[in-house]
């Protein structure tokens, strides 16, 4: 249990399960033919987590005094692992995360394709050891590569397939995926914000100088209250022209009862939020937003085929 702590493993699945979700609630319900088979689709899912996993892992390596002020119950490096193990652990999935992506790279003949997830390794080693302590910079880090765990779909089971014929439906595709990335990324960056609110004591007794920590609290708190209208209006103008437009009434209503108004509620909520359990809460509120967002690509596909 101390490993699954250790590396997010509730993170994970939910990773995994938006990849799923995308290729099976999506992709594979339209007439087009995808670069991967099922099992390379799911070797690209498993490179996707343990790659993310290694991120955690070193995370929590180089957050090991942080962690101690902020979630002393939830420290694993030192306690139950040794920073050596933790390394080791940190090496290995790397090492089997990237070895797989090389692999798939030459299943679809672009082995240049490697390099993605080489730099996506890096990029969370190299957050988790500088970028962190950064403000602004660090949050966009960590939701741009979220974001990526979305497009990484379309570069390795629609780019390699496309060819003039089908060029312009398989833009499309690639147009939704990239839909859904930003609005990830969007949700993720108020997440990585509100969560830099929550452990605004130990960060800051680290010396380190996130957001609200050059700011100050209130003022952060009132960014993330003004950050928040552009998820929403975003989704409204979309739902609007995109599920209102083409009577898709399932989605629509899913829509709003899942995204839309628990986003106004985050909004109203992070108004009055003063305490480390107000942003947790927020935090978590978040999170399930971005499930639920994420699901609704298979509740449009499937509305859509309802209404055919």
């Amino acid at each position: 249990m101390n490993f699954l702590t250790l590396i997010r493993y509730k993170n994970l699945l939910m990773l995994a399960f938006m990849q799923l979700i995308f290729r099976y609630g999506f992709l594979k319900m339209q007439n087009i033919t995808l670069a991967l088979a099922d099992w390379q689709y799911l070797l690209l899912v498993l490179s996707t987590v343990l790659i993310a996993a290694a991120g955690y892992v070193v995370n929590n390596i180089f957050d090991q005094e942080t962690d101690l002020q902020n979630k002393p119950e939830q420290v694993i490096v030192g306690k139950s692992f040794p920073e050596t193990t933790a390394y080791n652990i940190y090496i290995a999935l790397n090492s089997v995360g990237v070895g797989i992506g090389f692999y798939l790279s030459n299943v679809i003949e672009k082995p240049g394709f490697a390099v993605v997830f080489i730099l996506i390794a890096a990029s969370l080693y190299i957050y988790a050891s500088s970028l962190k302590q950064m403000p602004i910079v660090g949050n966009i880090i960590v939701a741009l590569l979220l974001s990526f765990s979305i497009i990484i779909i379309g570069i390795f089971d629609i780019y390699p397939v496309i060819n003039p014929e089908n060029k312009a439906l398989m833009a499309s595709f690639f147009s939704i995926l990239l839909d859904y990335a930003i609005y990830a990324f969007m949700l993720n960056l108020l997440r990585e914000i509100v969560k830099d609110l929550e452990d605004i004591n130990g960060d800051y007794n680290q010396g380190m100088r996130t957001l609200p920590i050059i700011f100050g609290t209130q003022r952060t708190i009132k960014l993330v209250f003004a950050l928040s209208f552009i998820p929403i209006v975003t989704l409204l103008v979309y739902i609007n022209n995109y599920l209102v437009a083409n009577s898709l009434f399932i989605a629509t209503a899913y829509g709003f009862t899942t995204i839309v108004a628990p986003l106004c509620f985050f909004t109203i909520k992070s108004w009055t939020a003063k305490t480390t359990k107000d942003f947790h809460q927020l935090s978590t509120l978040l999170k399930w937003i971005l499930f639920f967002g994420i699901l609704s690509i298979a509740v449009i596909t499937f509305n859509i085929k309802y209404n055919a």
